[in-house]
C-alpha cells in the first residue's frame, strides 16, 4: 500500500508517497516522468488518500495526462465540480485509490487535532502568485509528509472499514480496481443495478402496507397519502426552507413524522424503574425484502442475492461473528442510501419513500397498541422505548409483539432490561442495563474515541454522574491531561479567518482551552460575505491556543487552564438533561 497526498500551487505542484510495505518516502517535484515511474512501478498497489476520491486521485492523473494540476484544484475546489468531469483523458488512467475519509465528515485537520497531534498549517501559502522559493518548498514538503504519516494513522484507526470493503471485493470476486469506488457503489455493482433508460416521474406515487391496522393514529398515515405533504420541503423551491412534516402528540410524546424517519421522545426524562428497549432487526432490508421495496433498477437475480446477503449476515450475527458479517451489513445499509442518490444505478426515490413510510406507520401500528399497557419513552427510525408499570406487564408485551411480528413479519428484538435512563431529546440520552452496562447516544454523553475527542473531560463527567453518581467538578478536577479539556474548532469555506483576542490566525482548525487569564482573548471569525464578526459556538470568553502535540502534555504545565470552565460547561449540559 501507498498513502499520498498532494500540494498545488499556481507555478509548482509536489506530491509525498509513502510506501509501508517497503517503508519508503517518495517526493517528487514539479518532475513529470518522476512521477510516471512511480505510477508504473505501482500501479497495481492501492493507493491509499484522504478526500483521495475528490481531489488526490484527479490531481495525479491529470499530472499523468499533461493537464495543468493548478486548472484542475481551482475546477474542483473554487467550481465545486467534480474531477472526473475536466477532461476525458484522465478516464484511460487507472490505478487502485482508497479513500480513508469515505464516512466521515471532517476534514483531516481536525482529526489530527482529536488524536492529540500536532494541527500546526503550513507556512507557506496557497495563493502564492510565483515559483516557490526552495525553502519554501522544503517547508511544503515537511508540512505534506506530516500530512501523509497522519492519514496512515487514521487509516489504523479506521481499518475494520477497510478490512469490510476489501473482504466485499473478495466475497464477490470483483476486481481490486472496485476498491476506489464508494460502499454506496459497490452494493449497486454487487446487486447489478442497472438505471432504467426513461427517468421515472412517480417518487410520490405513496401507498400504506395492506396489513396496517391503525385506530386513533389513522390520520397520521392519511399525512402521508395527501398529496398536498408530497414534498420534502415546506417551499419545494427553496432547498434551505424548513423540512416538511407532521408533529404529533403520540401515546403522550410529542412525535415527528416526515420523509426521513420516525423520532420522538420525552424531553429532559430521567428515571429509575423497568424499561425494555426494542428494536426491529435489520428494518429497512427486511422492509425491502417482505414488502418487495427493493430498488426497482435491481434484478430478479439482484434481489435474490440480497435475500441471500440478508440470510448470511443474520445467521452470522446470531453466531456472533461481527467480523464475517461486516460486508455483508455494509451492502444491506448502502442498498437504501443508493435509492436516494441520483448518481447511483440504485436511484429509485419511490421505492425509498415507501420504505421510510412503511417503517414509520408500521412502528407507529406497535405503538398504538402498547401505549395502553406502558409508557413510551422513546421512539426512533427502528425502535421504541418502554417502561413497564412491573415485570408482570413483560409478557403482556410480549403478546402484543407477538401479534405484530406475525402480521408485519419484521422481528422485534428485546434488546435489554433497562434499570436507569436520562434522556435530553431522541438524540442525547444515556442509560445503564441490570448488569451496569451503558449504551449512550449523541455528543454530550456518547462514547468518545481517537478520531471523536471533542472536550472528552465533559463527556467523562456527565457519565460518572450518571452512572456513579460522582459529582462532575469531582471528575474534572481530579482530570490531569490536557488532552481531556481539548476543543478542536474548524471554520468552513463561508468564513476568511478566525481571530483569537486581536490576532488573525492563519489556521483554519485550531485547539482550544478555557483559559484563567482575563487578558486572554476569546475566538471569533469573519464571514466571507458580511464581514461580521461572530463567536466561535461553544468556545470560551478567555480561551489559549495549543496547536501542537499535546499527548503527553501534563495540566501543571499549564496553570492557565480553567477547569472552572468546564465544571460549569458540564453543569448546564446536566440542567439540558433536567437532571439538576
Amino acid at each position: 500500500m501507498l498513502f499520498y497526498d498532494f500540494e498545488v500551487f499556481k507555478y509548482d505542484w509536489l506530491v509525498v508517497v509513502i510506501d509501508t510495505d517497503k517503508r519508503k518516502y517518495h517526493v517528487v517535484v514539479n518532475d513529470v516522468e518522476a512521477l510516471q515511474e512511480l505510477y508504473i512501478a505501482n500501479k497495481k498497489e492501492i493507493w491509499v488518500g484522504y478526500n483521495s476520491r475528490h481531489y488526490d486521485q484527479y490531481i495525479f492523473k491529470a499530472i499523468l495526462c499533461g493537464l495543468n494540476p493548478k486548472k484542475l484544484n481551482d475546477f474542483i475546489i473554487e467550481q465545486g465540480r467534480g474531477g472526473w468531469e475536466f477532461s476525458n483523458l484522465m478516464h484511460k488512467i487507472r490505478f487502485n485509490n482508497y479513500d480513508v475519509m469515505a464516512g466521515v465528515d471532517k476534514g483531516l485537520k481536525a482529526l489530527e487535532g482529536f488524536m492529540g497531534n500536532d494541527i500546526r498549517e503550513s507556512s507557506v501559502p496557497f495563493n502564492i502568485d510565483r515559483k516557490l522559493t526552495p525553502e519554501e518548498i522544503e517547508a511544503t514538503i515537511f508540512y505534506c509528509t506530516h500530512d501523509v504519516e497522519q492519514t496512515i494513522e487514521v487509516f489504523m484507526e479506521r481499518m475494520n472499514d477497510f478490512e469490510a470493503q476489501f473482504d466485499l471485493l473478495k466475497a464477490y470476486n470483483l476486481p481490486l480496481s472496485d476498491i476506489s469506488k464508494s460502499q454506496t457503489q459497490l452494493s449497486a455493482k454487487i446487486l447489478d443495478a442497472v438505471k432504467p433508460t426513461n427517468e421515472r416521474k412517480d417518487e410520490f406515487d405513496i401507498r400504506v402496507p395492506d396489513n396496517l391496522k391503525l385506530g386513533k393514529y389513522q390520520y397520521i398515515a392519511d399525512w402521508f397519502l395527501n398529496p398536498e405533504n408530497h414534498k420534502y420541503r415546506v417551499n419545494p423551491k427553496n432547498p434551505k426552507s424548513k423540512k416538511h412534516g407532521l408533529t404529533a402528540i403520540v401515546a403522550g410524546v410529542e412525535h415527528d413524522f416526515a420523509w426521513g424517519g420516525l423520532h420522538g421522545a420525552r424531553k429532559q426524562y430521567s428515571g429509575e424503574g423497568i424499561y425494555l428497549n426494542m428494536d426491529v432487526g435489520s428494518l429497512y432490508p427486511s422492509l425491502m425484502i417482505i414488502y418487495r421495496l427493493m430498488s426497482r433498477n435491481v434484478s430478479e437475480s439482484g434481489f435474490e442475492r440480497f435475500k441471500e446477503i440478508y440470510r448470511k449476515r443474520l445467521a452470522l450475527k446470531h453466531a456472533g461473528k461481527k467480523k464475517e458479517q461486516a460486508p455483508l451489513k455494509l451492502v444491506l445499509n448502502k442498498t437504501y442510501g443508493g435509492m436516494k442518490d441520483k448518481h447511483n444505478p440504485l436511484y429509485d426515490p419511490r421505492q425509498a419513500n415507501l420504505v421510510c413510510v412503511f417503517g414509520q406507520l408500521l412502528l407507529l401500528d406497535l405503538i398504538e397498541k402498547l401505549e395502553s399497557v406502558c409508557e413510551i419513552i422513546q421512539s426512533n427510525t427502528d425502535g421504541i422505548l418502554v417502561k413497564l408499570n412491573n415485570m408482570d406487564d413483560y409478557d403482556l408485551i410480549d403478546d402484543i409483539v407477538f401479534e405484530w411480528e406475525q402480521r408485519t413479519g419484521l422481528n422485534l428484538e428485546f434488546d435489554e432490561i433497562i434499570s436507569r435512563i436520562y434522556q435530553k431529546d431522541v438524540n442525547n440520552y444515556l442509560t445503564v442495563d441490570v448488569d451496569g452496562k451503558v449504551k449512550s447516544k449523541g455528543s454530550y454523553v456518547k462514547e468518545l474515541s481517537r478520531l471523536d475527542n471533542d472536550l472528552p473531560i465533559v463527556n467523562e463527567a456527565l457519565h460518572a454522574f450518571m452512572v456513579h453518581r460522582i459529582p462532575v467538578e469531582t471528575t474534572i478536577t481530579r482530570a490531569n491531561e490536557l488532552i481531556k479539556f481539548q476543543q478542536v474548532k474548524k471554520i468552513s469555506g463561508k468564513y476568511d479567518y478566525m481571530i483569537h483576542g486581536e490576532e488573525i490566525l492563519k489556521e483554519r482548525c485550531v485547539r482550544v482551552f478555557a483559559s484563567k487569564m482575563s487578558n486572554h482573548g476569546g475566538l471569533r471569525k469573519l464571514h466571507g460575505t458580511t464581514k461580521k464578526f461572530a463567536k466561535v459556538e461553544s468556545t470560551p470568553e478567555h480561551a489559549f491556543l495549543w496547536n501542537d502535540d499535546i499527548k503527553n502534555v501534563h495540566v501543571d504545565a499549564v496553570p492557565q487552564l480553567n477547569k472552572k470552565w468546564y465544571i460549569e460547561m458540564a453543569q448546564k449540559r446536566l440542567k439540558d438533561f433536567g437532571v439538576i
